[in-house]
């Protein structure tokens, strides 16, 4: 009678976690789709007849951050790039656009890498 007792109340409490998991089935779907929009979003179109192309070294010298920044943005989905030779090739374009989206990164493009030769960029802030 006991074990009765014990096999329904387990079979209940699997009923209850299986609700509570079909509830939150949406809502990750959800939130997986707000990521993938987010990532869609990430790198704008841009049309150049003949971009520039920089290894991840350069690209991080030219916008004054470090190299991980860089390949960070490159898993993240945030800038255009292409793979020759197992190695990474980052629009220059897409670069420049990524530093300016984040006022910490902006700062290290004007400070430290490109940006502090070039007077234009320096007027506008």
């Amino acid at each position: 009678m006991e074990e009765k007792k014990e096999k329904k109340n387990t079979s209940k409490k699997i009923e209850k976690k299986e609700k509570e998991i079909n509830q939150e089935i949406p809502k990750i779907k959800e939130k997986k789709e707000k990521k993938e929009k987010k990532i869609d979003q990430g790198i704008p179109e841009i049309n150049v007849l003949d971009p520039i192309w920089l290894s991840v070294s350069e690209s991080a010298k030219i916008g004054g951050v470090t190299s991980k920044t860089i390949r960070r943005a490159i898993q993240e989905k945030k800038i255009r790039y292409k793979i020759h030779h197992n190695r990474y090739l980052i629009d220059l374009a897409s670069v420049v656009i990524y530093l300016n989206t984040n006022k910490k990164l902006k700062n290290k493009l004007l400070k430290h890498g490109i940006g502090q030769y070039i007077e234009k960029w320096k007027e506008k802030d």
